[in-house]
């Protein structure tokens, strides 16, 4: 079995084959981009140079468009039972390939393996989502709407889609989209984070092994220009998206602005509730792996937990003793439970959220400025850090930290805490811990966060459900996965019928 990076350069790099710079995937071959510059891939670990990513533009993503624009009339009649035959191969590929791609995810993003693992299932499950497809795009109709009239609607798709991923989960998020919109019969361009191409890359050597037709999928590096060429490109009909919410409602509204339908899914700040009657040793263990996670950079992180009445004291407590039970280091070490952040620039943005929150005159009950790997000095480390005392007014109470940094607050009441919630300008996620039907059916009817757990730390919906938050967290109307993906990547005909 070959190393993972030896696996994620096998096509698409060119150069040296310690720091290669890789290729774009377009009309079914790795080709150059056209940049002028690159930008690194870095092991967060190490500071490893693993590749050069081309910060490719308009160039790249104009021939990326033409080739789905090229593939989309064959490929959109294509029966849907044909569709997803490729996509069955597609799915038993990542089967054979899973704990590589796992191992390339910790290698460019730092999470542990286990982490990665989890990822990529989430993507695999996404996947056979889409296999579904001939039951899924079904439509629906209606015999005699008047005498001798009859009406149907059926799904039909829209030609050529685009997806704007994010770093922090490189190997799944692209696959909340690509799978639903070419089963639909759409064709694809991802334009991954460049910190973090290399996992996308393995899994489009995938695709192009499983048998789609050329120019159904396509892959394109690069920022803000790659990004703003998408949003652009008038041969584009749609957009989905994941980052931060100010960038979410940019790509919302640029995209917007050029008739393209949008998803854009946003930033979070999630609160956990812990009532007095929960289980507080099992609500302070689920809601410190929920924070500390992924070294906190997952929108779906439990940020802040706010604490009812007597809860406070106890769950500030168990909070520390969790917490200081993860062992930080290299994703890629058996026992490691939390692994660095992606760059060292992202670090010096956690510390200053750190320094703010001293400055701000909340306790810093636990610090991790100081963690240090000796193995690996040059890794992007932070230790789990706890604030307690922590005010809703407070910037790290308000703005999303992505890091792992814990805020802790109390609430006198239950109805005290639900308005904190409701305050805040963001509602991805929220969880409340609790023995009792009548708080947890309370919770879930007054606030607004889309994603809710009860005594759930991570509330993250299956591929089946839709994912996607409220307020500043989304924009938009259809959100990703489940049928709210099969709603975004097609059009709904309505035919009425009468025959003389």
């Amino acid at each position: 079995m070959n190393p993972p990076q030896e696996q994620a350069t096998l096509s698409g790099t060119t150069g040296s084959a310690t720091a290669p710079t890789i290729k774009i995937f377009v009309g079914g071959r790795w080709v150059d981009s056209t940049a002028k510059t690159t930008g690194e891939v870095r092991n967060p670990a190490t500071n490893e140079l693993l590749a050069r990513v081309p910060m490719g533009g308009a160039d790249d993503v104009d021939r990326a468009v033409k080739a789905a624009l090229a593939a989309y009339p064959a490929w959109r009649a294509t029966p849907p039972v044909n569709r997803v035959r490729p996509m069955f191969r597609f799915r038993e590929l990542l089967e054979k390939n899973f704990d590589d791609i796992a191992r390339i995810v910790t290698r460019e993003h730092g999470k542990t393996l286990d982490e990665s693992r989890s990822s990529v299932r989430r993507a695999v499950d996404n996947v056979e989502l889409a296999c579904g497809i001939p039951s899924l795009m079904q439509g629906l109709g209606l015999e005699d709407i008047a005498t001798g009239i009859d009406s149907q609607f059926f799904r039909q798709p829209m030609g050529v889609f685009a997806a704007i991923t994010p770093f922090n989960f490189p190997a799944m998020v692209p696959m909340w989209f690509l799978p639903h919109a070419i089963a639909c019969g759409n064709t694809f361009l991802v334009k991954p984070s460049e910190r973090v191409p290399l996992s996308q890359m393995r899994m489009f050597e995938l695709l192009h092994e499983a048998g789609f037709p050329d120019g159904v999928v396509n892959l394109v590096h690069g920022a803000k220009e790659a990004v703003d060429a998408i949003l652009d490109h008038p041969g584009i009909a749609g957009v989905s998206f994941v980052g931060s919410s100010p960038v979410a409602q940019y790509i919302y509204r640029r995209g917007a602005e050029k008739g393209k339908r949008v998803q854009a899914l946003g930033g979070a700040k999630n609160f956990v509730l812990v009532m007095p009657d929960a289980d507080l040793n099992r609500a302070a263990q689920v809601s410190t792996e929920s924070c500390f996670g992924c070294a906190g950079e997952r929108c779906l992180a439990n940020s802040v937990v706010l604490a009812v009445g007597d809860a406070y004291e106890a769950m500030r407590t168990r909070l520390v003793d969790e917490a200081k039970k993860i062992r930080v280091g290299d994703g890629s070490e058996p026992g490691v439970t939390m692994g660095p952040v992606i760059t060292a620039a992202h670090r010096e943005k956690v510390l200053g959220y750190i320094e703010k929150g001293i400055a701000e005159g909340a306790t810093l009950a636990l610090d991790g400025r100081g963690y240090r790997d000796a193995k690996r000095p040059e890794g992007y480390y932070l230790g789990p850090t706890i604030f307690t005392d922590v005010k809703p007014d407070m910037v790290i109470a308000k703005e999303e930290i992505f890091g792992p940094v814990l805020c802790v607050m109390k609430a006198n009441t239950f109805d005290e805490a639900v308005e904190i919630v409701k305050r805040h300008e963001l509602g991805n996620a929220s969880s409340i811990f609790t023995s009792s039907g009548k708080f947890a059916r309370e919770y879930r009817w007054r606030v607004e966060p889309s994603m809710l757990g009860v005594n759930i730390g991570v509330a993250a919906p299956m591929a089946f459900f839709p994912f996607g938050g409220a307020k500043g967290s989304f924009y938009g109307d259809l959100k990703a996965h489940g049928r709210d993906a099969i709603e975004f990547y097609t059009d709904k005909k309505v035919t009425i019928t009468r025959w003389f």
